[in-house]
């Protein structure tokens, strides 16, 4: 056994992320089987991560979760922010400029006025629960965004580890709420071409959310859906650290 634990130490990197995958894999089962794809595997498999987060601090007495476990301290070099900023880039590689014009100036627009929306209805939120500091506003309100964007804006700001993870959940929870609302709305707002697609992409912005969303509506026009809210994704993270924040920090 002990063998068996040194070698898991020195190879934690490759431990962590066989424990993801195998998380990753629970949640989809759970996410086909209990709610028949309804919500996305990716939230369960982020709600199990904040679980493991908090169990893991209160098992270990530290600060960053399972990483403070010494089998699984690989995670913290995983979902560092060096690895979840070479994933946003390598996402954004992906994604053509071009393609963003064929849902035109009505695609282009829903995407800024998705953003500023729910940065706006997040920061407020973050207000009416006593928050006064610009950069925990700030990061909470990009949370409300997206749980990719809150992250991103808060450590390019300096906000707090528990501000940070609090955005997450913010974005978390928007996700779940696009998945199950989407298709409940779908016929009542038109949802049913690519155009109306890339508008609610772009509106929306989780790209979780709308390809679970869409997925259960037609699952034709998830590509649509799901290349407005990558767009919708990169701008959050631009705004969100730049001018979003120095609007916040001119107010408060």
């Amino acid at each position: 056994m002990e063998i068996i634990e040194s070698v898991f130490v020195r190879n934690n990197l490759i431990v962590a992320f066989a424990a993801v995958g195998m998380v990753m894999w629970i949640s989809y089962f759970l996410a086909d089987r209990l709610t028949n794809g309804r919500i996305h595997g990716s939230a369960i498999a982020i709600a199990l991560g904040l679980l493991a987060a908090y169990f893991g601090g209160v098992a270990t007495g530290g600060n960053t979760g399972v990483a403070d476990v010494a089998l699984l301290g690989g995670i913290g070099l995983m979902g560092g922010g060096m690895m979840r900023d070479f994933a946003i880039v390598a996402t954004a590689f992906g994604v053509h400029l071009s393609e963003l014009k064929k849902a035109g100036m009505a695609g282009v627009i829903s995407i800024f006025a998705g953003v500023i929306v729910s940065f706006v209805v997040g920061a407020a939120i973050a207000v009416m629960f006593g928050y006064t500091d610009a950069a925990e506003i700030t990061t909470i309100g990009a949370g409300a965004v997206t749980y990719i964007v809150g992250p991103v804006t808060g450590e390019a700001i300096g906000a707090s580890n528990e501000v940070i993870t609090l955005s997450v959940a913010a974005g978390l929870v928007k996700s779940i709420l696009v998945m199950i609302g989407t298709p409940l709305v779908a016929k009542l707002i038109g949802l049913d071409n690519p155009q109306s697609a890339m508008v609610f992409g772009g509106l929306m912005g989780t790209t979780s959310g709308v390809a679970a969303g869409l997925a259960a509506t037609d699952p034709k026009l998830v590509p649509y859906g799901a290349m407005t809210a990558t767009f919708y994704t990169g701008v959050g993270c631009l705004l969100g650290p730049s001018i979003l924040f120095f609007i916040v920090s001119a107010m408060f």
